[in-house]
């Protein structure tokens, strides 16, 4: 981000994301141009970051929403996504939800179980409705990602192995009320090795041919998300490799292809910045001490995850050491990063945390009372507020009637 990062943070306070939406714009376009000459459709995965801004941004480039919820599926409509753009998946989903989903006329519901499917089926049938579906497989590939980011093994809780999404297509296709028109798998998050990606594609590219054999008729061939980007020093996929393999195993089949990126799109698009309350020393043992916090970014406490950080604007002639970046928040899993090297710091000296535009603000909440943080967006070298920070009136407003 070429900006005055220090006025931004001055104008609009602190903790604080910011998101270029230029980056954004230009990781659509890159993939967007990779499935050319392929029917294609690029399902932005709305729970990397759900600001409706971010969604409506992508939303007038020609993107599709991929949601796990029915709130994201209200947010993408909210912003503008084409209904027909839009799946909703998800291991469990109320019937309500179902429901509303079916009412909504979205493109398709995609479906993690037979029991799930029955129940699509009873509430299809209580509308008058078809649904259209399609069944997320499990290729009991290992991704060779973080475990708890991993999704295509057998030991995940998504999706049915292939001879259950068998039963399951033919059964669907013998129904009134569904319409099996596609097929979906997602093997895991943050993938750098291209290997599992076109092992899983052939798994379920040949499971294609085997419905399209028995007059099942799929149309959306779906390869999920999990794109991986750099945080640290990670070797990534290129978008013309990823598509490659993609097309190899869908070979010879008429087929639209679709892909759900959530990190890919954002997560280097946005950076968080956070201000120097002051530091201190423990037998030894520096500490910065800031006024962001685990309930603003959570991923470094839930995973571990490693996020750049700096000082800005702060002499780099200056000798840096090892320091802990902690928050306000009382646990001790409550850091953005161990061991950073960083410049001596004085109160209201600012840091960022990079590569914080997924699984950032949308993973935020209210813990010990703390109001969620501002999200401004920069696009074409302005910025503007896109949701504003939360006051404690925010917090308590659907507690205070029952005093």
């Amino acid at each position: 981000m070429n900006i005055d990062t220090k006025a931004l943070a001055e104008k609009y306070g602190t903790p604080l994301y910011i998101y270029d939406f230029d980056y954004i714009e230009n990781r659509y376009n890159t993939l967007k141009e990779a499935f050319a000459g392929k029917k294609s459709m690029i399902n932005y995965a709305v729970k990397a970051n759900s600001n409706l801004s971010v969604i409506a941004h992508l939303a007038k480039l020609g993107a599709g929403a991929d949601c796990v919820s029915i709130g994201e599926v209200k947010r993408a409509l909210d912003a503008g996504v084409d209904r027909y753009k839009i799946i909703f998946s998800g291991v469990g989903k109320r019937d309500d939800e179902i429901r509303e989903a079916l009412e909504k006329d979205i493109l398709l519901l995609n479906l993690e179980s037979e029991a799930e499917m029955k129940r699509v089926e009873m509430v299809a049938k209580e509308l008058g409705k078809e649904a259209r579906i399609s069944i997320r497989v499990n290729p009991n590939i290992d991704p060779q990602t973080h475990p708890y980011i991993s999704t295509g093994l057998h030991e995940n809780k998504f999706g049915v192995e292939i001879d259950m999404a068998k039963r399951m297509y033919i059964y669907a296709n013998r129904s009134e009320f569904l319409n099996p028109v596609g097929i979906h798998f997602h093997i895991g998050s943050q993938l750098t090795k291209l290997d599992p990606i076109r092992e899983a594609c052939q798994i379920v590219g040949d499971l294609v041919r085997s419905l399209r054999a028995i007059k099942i008729d799929i149309k959306f061939f779906d390869v999920g998300g999990g794109l991986g980007v750099v945080y640290d020093d990670e070797i990534t996929i290129s978008e013309k490799a990823y598509t490659q393999a993609i097309f190899e195993a869908t070979k010879g089949l008429d087929l639209t292809l679709l892909c759900e990126p959530g990190r890919y799109m954002v997560a280097n698009a946005g950076a968080f910045f956070t201000k120097v309350l002051y530091e201190k020393v423990n037998d030894g043992k520096r500490f910065v001490i800031v006024d962001g916090a685990m309930n603003d970014l959570l991923r470094p406490s839930l995973y571990d995850a490693y996020h750049k950080i700096e000082a800005v604007m702060v002499d780099g002639n200056v000798e840096r050491t090892p320091a802990d970046v902690v928050g306000p928040v009382c646990e001790s899993g409550d850091f953005f990063g161990k061991n950073v090297p960083l410049p001596p710091l004085s109160h209201n000296d600012l840091l960022v945390v990079h590569s914080a535009g997924a699984y950032g603000f949308t993973m935020a909440s209210n813990y010990n009372t703390r109001a969620k943080p501002a999200e401004v967006a920069l696009q074409g070298g302005v910025d503007r507020l896109i949701r504003k920070r939360e006051s404690y009136e925010d917090q308590v407003r659907l507690e205070r009637e029952y005093l």
